[in-house]
């Protein structure tokens, strides 16, 4: 239903009460002169009450072929007037009015998501130039390679990647987290957070118009437009029950008619009856819910890409989540190294050298292994991955080869060397490198579960979910050692997966109702999709995440995933609630109106009182957002002033972590 705009519809509020105060002054005592008044007051109500309900009615019939329930109450009204009861109307289009303005004044708060997001925005930007000379320049015109700099107190212009410096970052406005976060050369920082402390570097890796907040308000603006499946439902039905009120107050004005009643009651019972059982209540019901929940989420951290994901998470029954980055940090380290020839250095240098061209969470453990040892990667060309196996190159001696046990059967390799047995059976991740069919040597990465997972997937099992399991490209050993830490029983645990296993799993897991699967990288993509509701980790950075999921957590903590499910499950309740608000008030009315006589006032009162109730109601669900790590709501902070400022050093930069 197309609108005026909402100061107008303001003003016109405001005339329809100021005329409603002159119509009741000149109601009452019938001295002349103030009884004078009762006429102008009851005309401004019908114009500024009635007018722009009409306009609205007749544009959508005209233009959508919509039976508008606007026409319901210009309708009652006017028969309200027909009958001598102009004053009855009157208060028919006052309350409309009012219920309606408050209406879109409440869902506003809603929909204001997307301009709060704009307006953290930053319109400037310090780029550094050749020489070192800096500019203030429109953020706008920044591109990827650009360096910016960034003082103290300064909102980030767009993502990028420390190239030099140091100091803690605000990302509440993206994460929705409560406690700033250290950041370092060679890690992400997104657009509108602020840095708080020393001065940075950043090398420009997004344009603004591709950058966090931008994918933020193209979600957020995406999720509001897609209707819920409860949305659709509701639009269909208000659409046809509207004419099918219509066709009962006609019929009810025949029968009241022909049951002895003067054409005159007929007609004022069957305008009551027109009131009584509009459904502005039961179709606005949903969308209050919906739109508050969006808007709350998204302000925590989290996005819904649109209302059908919320409802068919609060429906969730299985969760299914991948290891590696997702219920563990990603950030792992070697822990052992064994080179069949002694020469450690250079099988570190190699294999260093070949995990260069990987983004994966174990390659990233290498390359720091080797940089703390100060070994320079040896040059590997030619770089091919193999998903949930390893990665393929060429040196300068030919083909080479690194990965898990899938790839050195692959490449017809042996790892029955009496070396390896300590490593394959340890609880740890181990990675072969080799040549050929010949085995070089091993070294062992062990990764640790983030300290938010075990209390998250407690706060799932707590919130209703039935059955939790792991999925992972992983061994066993590992797998289970992982399970253990999280509370995991071993029939939970899934080892040693391809990404097409977790795809039949996912499969396997929806023949006993909605699963969501939790994941954060490429090789997660067909599981997400195949999911009732994919769930990208960590999707600041990950633009796969944000392409195959339903949900996106922006902040890598994993109380946010059961804070989204609780809201989830709160917003199908006040759901339930409004529904039931609304149709109950509707069968009281109409019970009234067809069985007993009931004022026209009264079924205005409790027509329009019932409608913005249901409103409210759902706007209950922007105060119950989703919570900060520490179980605050995020708040948004001003920046510190500045304490110190680190020296500038120049570090080397790595890509994001994608598992």
């Amino acid at each position: 239903m197309k609108r005026l705009s909402f100061d107008f519809e303001t003003v016109m509020s405001g005339l329809a009460v100021l005329g409603m105060i002159l119509a009741v002054i000149g109601t009452w005592p019938p001295a002349e002169g103030i009884s004078a008044l009762r006429w102008p007051g009851l005309v401004l109500v019908y114009a500024a009450g009635g007018i722009p309900a009409a306009w609205s009615a007749l544009s959508a019939l005209w233009r959508e072929h919509v039976l508008d329930i606007d026409l319901l109450m210009v309708v009652a009204a006017i028969a309200a007037a027909a009958v001598g009861a102009p004053f009855e109307g009157a208060v028919l289009l006052t309350l409309f009015s009012i219920s309606t303005t408050l209406e879109h004044q409440a869902l506003g708060r809603a929909r204001r998501a997307v301009e709060a997001l704009m307006a953290l925005r930053p319109e400037t930007a310090f780029r550094k130039g050749e020489g070192g000379t800096v500019a203030e320049v429109p953020a706008s015109k920044l591109v990827v390679g650009d360096v910016v700099v960034l003082r103290p107190g300064a909102r980030v212009p767009t993502d990028g990647v420390i190239l030099h410096g140091r100091g803690g970052i605000d990302e509440a406005n993206i994460t929705g987290e409560s406690m700033p976060v250290s950041k370092e050369p060679g890690q992400q920082v997104f657009e509108a957070t602020v840095n708080l402390d020393g001065v940075l570097d950043v090398t420009v890796t997004r344009t603004v118009g591709d950058s966090t907040i931008a994918r933020m308000i193209r979600l957020v603006t995406e999720a509001q437009e897609a209707k819920a499946p409860s949305e659709r439902f509701s639009a269909w039905f208000g659409q046809r029950y509207t004419i099918a009120v219509l066709l009962g107050a006609g019929l009810a004005f025949a029968a009241f008619y022909w049951l002895g009643r003067d054409w005159e009651q007929a007609l004022y019972r069957a305008a009551t009856l027109l009131v009584a059982a509009s459904p502005c209540a039961i179709v606005i019901s949903v969308p209050a819910a919906i739109l508050s929940a969006l808007s709350a989420a998204a302000r925590g951290g989290v996005l819904f890409k649109g209302g059908g994901a919320l409802e068919t998470l609060a429906a969730v029954e299985t969760f299914a989540f991948d290891k590696t980055g997702t219920l563990t940090n990603g950030r792992a380290a070697v822990t052992c190294v064994i080179a069949l020839d002694g020469e450690e250095r250079r099988f570190l240098s190699l294999l260093a050298g070949l995990e260069a061209h990987s983004e994966h969470h174990v390659a990233a453990a290498i390359r720091r292994e080797a940089v703390a040892n100060g070994i320079e990667p040896a040059k590997v060309v030619d770089v091919s991955s193999r998903p949930s196996a390893g990665i393929i190159g060429h040196d300068v001696f030919g083909p080479i080869w690194a990965g898990n046990a899938h790839l050195v059967a692959e490449m017809g390799a042996s790892i029955d060397d009496p070396a390896f047995r300590e490593l394959a059976d340890s609880s740890q991740t181990v990675v072969y490198l080799g040549r050929g069919a010949t085995v070089l040597g091993a070294v062992s990465v062990a990764d640790e579960a983030r300290a938010s997972s075990a209390p998250a997937l407690a706060a799932l099992r707590a919130g209703g979910v039935n059955r939790i399991v792991m999925m992972t490209g992983d061994r066993r050993p590992v797998a289970l050692r992982i399970g253990a830490e999280l509370g995991l029983a071993p029939d939970e645990v899934h080892a040693e997966m391809l990404p097409q296993d977790k795809v039949l799993q996912v499969g396997d897991l929806a023949r006993d109702g909605k699963v969501a699967f939790v994941g954060d990288g490429v090789n997660d993509a067909a599981a997400l999709a195949r999911a009732d509701v994919g769930i990208a980790m960590g999707a600041a950075g990950s633009d796969v995440a944000l392409q195959a999921a339903d949900v996106a957590l922006l902040s890598e903590d994993m109380k946010k995933l059961a804070e989204a499910h609780r809201l989830a499950r709160r917003t199908a309740a006040i759901i339930r609630q409004n529904l039931v608000v609304a149709i109950g008030a509707m069968l009281v009315l109409v019970t009234g109106g067809l069985f007993f006589d009931l004022p026209l006032p009264l079924a205005v009162i409790g027509h329009e009182g019932g409608t913005v109730l249901v409103v409210l109601n759902g706007l209950r669900l922007l105060s119950d957002g989703i919570r900060g790590g520490d179980g605050r709501a995020p708040v948004q902070r001003q920046p510190d002033p500045p304490t110190s400022v680190r020296p500038e050093f120049p570090s080397r930069t790595t890509s994001p972590t994608a598992s």
